[in-house]
């Protein structure tokens, strides 16, 4: 083996973070294969998707289905992607790899994966943890006067939420919490909401991606906001056009606030967003408004802390880290600060914490850990797989 240098894949359900633990920042691909209708023959990999002329219409193929990987042809050929000089350039002979998967994985995709890693690419040895406990090692090992005991990691990913409390390093499995929304949902129900509406852009997956990103936000106080949306121009603050993508001048919409002058056949097609903007990212916090009976993030917080032993919830209370896509829309942070206190004891200090870049804050986790002594203890070689098989191994090294 090595020294030093590790080959870290953060296998997200929509995006992979991937990268040497020696780079600054990882490569982040998109963990599928996109077809357009424009160009059917072909199928784009992963960052390919840019050298696609037209995006209207596009559809994804995806590795994941509920948050689970079930798709190893379209895994497979990511990972062939991202391996290759286009991407990474990688070779596993010498190159240790870290990868993540998913919380409560089963153990039939266990063994597939480590099969494909060491008959496929040659994998010399495999260190394979969760996104989850990367992110708690990067925080506790972060910039801290006093480093924390506990922490709970909030993981806003592509098909769930999970909220994951730490008490010294290790996860505290009764009290984790799963909520059944993720970005996957909230894009869904943007299409939903903006074909029922305005325009039919259920096929449309691809931008209205792009829109939720470009102009969702987390209201601070929905009842008002509301009332803000239903006012008429120029007194309703919240409403905003977003310029649709043409392929030919722009390849990416964006946000304009409205113009009263411009006409209707404006040759630039827009979609008018008004109470869309936050009544989206809201979904998170009352799951039940679209029919989904669990909790919302904050009261999921609270429940899973209140699971954990009492002398951990001071602790648990002040380091709440958020991180996943979710993570990203403004107003995120403040807004379940808010929540959380409201909900907390009043003696316990809340704090919640949203990094500066909450989709590759794991993969920084694994940098670090890769270079811990807990990475060499838990990495599985190739002798050992050759030797005692598949399921040996994930016996003795699932914790």
């Amino acid at each position: 083996m090595s020294d030093g240098d590790v080959f870290i894949l953060d296998n997200g359900a929509f995006y992979a973070k991937a990268g040497m633990s020696d780079w600054n920042k990882p490569k982040t691909v998109l963990n599928c294969i996109t077809k357009a209708k424009s160009e059917r023959r072909r199928p784009f990999v992963g960052n390919q998707i840019e050298e696609c002329r037209d995006v209207s219409g596009l559809f994804y193929i995806l590795c994941f289905q509920r948050g689970y990987l079930v798709n190893w042809d379209i895994q497979k050929t990511v990972w062939d992607y991202m391996f290759s000089q286009e991407c990474c350039s990688v070779s596993f002979v010498e190159t240790p790899l870290l990868i993540t998967e998913p919380l409560f994985n089963f153990q039939s995709i266990q063994e597939a994966m480590l099969e494909i890693l060491y008959e496929e690419y040659d994998c010399d040895a495999v260190c394979k943890t969760t996104s989850v406990d990367l992110i708690a090692f990067n925080y506790v090992h972060g910039d801290h006067s006093i480093k924390p005991l506990c922490c709970v990691v909030v993981d806003m990913g592509y098909s769930f939420t999970h909220i994951v409390p730490f008490i010294k390093g290790a996860k505290l499995k009764k009290a984790i919490r799963r909520i059944d929304v993720g970005g996957k949902l909230l894009t869904n129900h943007l299409k939903e909401i903006i074909s029922y509406r305005q325009l039919n852009v259920m096929d449309e997956s691809y931008v209205i991606n792009q829109v939720k990103e470009d102009s969702c936000f987390v209201s601070q106080d929905f009842n008002e906001d509301m009332r803000i949306a239903r006012k008429r121009y120029p007194d309703n603050s919240i409403a905003r056009d977003y310029v649709l993508p043409d392929y030919t001048q722009i390849r990416r919409g964006y946000l304009r606030l409205l113009d009263p002058t411009k006409n209707s056949n404006d040759e630039l097609q827009t979609l008018r967003l008004n109470n869309e903007r936050f009544v989206i990212p809201e979904v998170l916090f009352h799951p039940s408004d679209i029919g989904i009976q669990q909790m919302g993030v904050a009261e999921a917080i609270v429940d899973a802390i209140n699971a954990c032993p009492d002398e951990t919830r001071p602790h648990l209370f002040s380091n709440i880290v958020v991180c996943g896509g979710c993570a990203l829309f403004s107003g995120m942070q403040s807004r379940l600060q808010k929540d959380v206190r409201a909900l907390a004891p009043e003696e316990f200090n809340v704090n919640v914490i949203v990094p500066k870049d909450p989709i590759t804050y794991a993969w920084q986790g694994g940098k670090e850990y890769s270079q811990s002594l807990s990475f060499l203890k838990s990495c599985m070689s190739r002798s050992q797989y050759e030797e005692n098989g598949i399921k040996h191994l994930i016996e003795k090294y699932d914790h």
